[in-house]
């Protein structure tokens, strides 16, 4: 017992040393090495097939189609009998309703079918699922204290993200298994002394084109853990 304790011990203070001796950047090619050890990403060609599941409202499924070298982006969203389709590619914006371009200004409010909207898609589904990757981007500030946190009952390698005014005002937090960096859970702020925001707990994962992607995805407030929904990545396939 004595013996276990000691290894125990040594293992926590291992991990405590060495989170002050690695850098955020450290950290963060450490992570993008185990999720994207080829780097894919930049070159990503595929379809995404999730379902949102949300208390109190129908399902949502989603096709995400990304091609990055053609700069193109397609998402086909059905929720309660509605198809909305919105496409950009390379630059040109096309918006369909039931496999109709024709929609009427009501629809189009209610639903909220413009090419604004679909630009925010296309960031939101490549941020997330372009994650730790995307944190190269150009804007991000990668905070170089690395710091050693319990997070539901497990230890994590923690990095702090910033990000220039222009691109975010959010504060996120980013948790890494300390022995694979496998990325597991993430957590934004909008006003940290307010404890807003959500947090993100991140299950199982799947692998496309070489990229290790959350499959599940469970979203909760930070100030109260109210369960918001869950986000599964039901497929994924290669992109002709």
């Amino acid at each position: 017992m004595t013996r276990y304790f000691f290894l125990s011990l040594t293992l926590i203070l291992h991990i405590a040393v060495f989170s002050q001796d690695l850098t955020g950047d450290q950290l963060l090619e450490k992570a993008i090495s185990f999720h994207d050890p080829n780097n894919n990403w930049p070159s990503f060609k595929g379809k995404l097939f999730i379902e949102m599941e949300t208390p109190n409202s129908s399902l949502r499924t989603t096709e995400v189609q990304i091609n990055f070298p053609v700069n193109f982006f397609k998402s086909i969203v059905t929720k309660d009998n509605n198809v909305i389709e919105s496409e950009l590619n390379n630059g040109d914006c096309t918006l369909k309703l039931n496999g109709s371009t024709d929609i009427d200004d009501d629809d189009i409010k209610k639903l909220r079918i413009t090419c604004e909207r679909a630009e925010m898609t296309k960031n939101y589904y490549t941020y997330l699922y372009g994650l730790p990757m995307k944190l190269k981007n150009p804007g991000t500030i990668i905070d170089q204290k690395v710091v050693k946190k319990s997070f539901k009952g497990k230890e994590y390698f923690v990095l702090k993200v910033n990000y220039d005014e222009n691109v975010g005002k959010d504060t996120w937090y980013f948790y890494f298994d300390p022995d694979t960096y496998a990325m597991e859970v993430y957590q934004f702020y909008h006003d940290e002394s307010k404890n807003d925001g959500e947090y993100i707990l991140l299950k199982e994962a799947t692998e496309i084109n070489g990229i290790k992607m959350p499959k599940v995805r469970s979203w909760y407030y930070n100030n109260d853990d109210k369960y918001l929904g869950t986000d599964t990545l039901i497929k994924v396939s290669e992109l002709n």
